[in-house]
């Protein structure tokens, strides 16, 4: 493979790791508020999962970055 396309697929990684965490937490956010898993919400399960979300948003890439960036 080509350097451009090993980047390209990096990239794409990354974004799609990012736009998974950001889906976790938007779900976290709709069964904390909404009538999703029980009615009234649930608060702790999602709490629990907006905060997975962003870890997944902010701490994956960079340790995938990181990892690539290593000899």
């Amino acid at each position: 493979m080509t350097d451009e396309s090993v980047w390209k697929k990096r990239f794409l990684l990354i974004m799609l790791v990012r736009l998974g965490g950001t889906l976790i937490a938007l779900l976290g956010m709709a069964i904390a508020f909404g009538d999703l898993v029980e009615t009234g919400g649930s608060p702790i399960l999602g709490f629990a999962l907006v905060a997975v979300g962003l870890v997944d948003m902010t701490l994956v890439p960079r340790m995938l970055s990181r990892r690539w960036r290593e000899p």
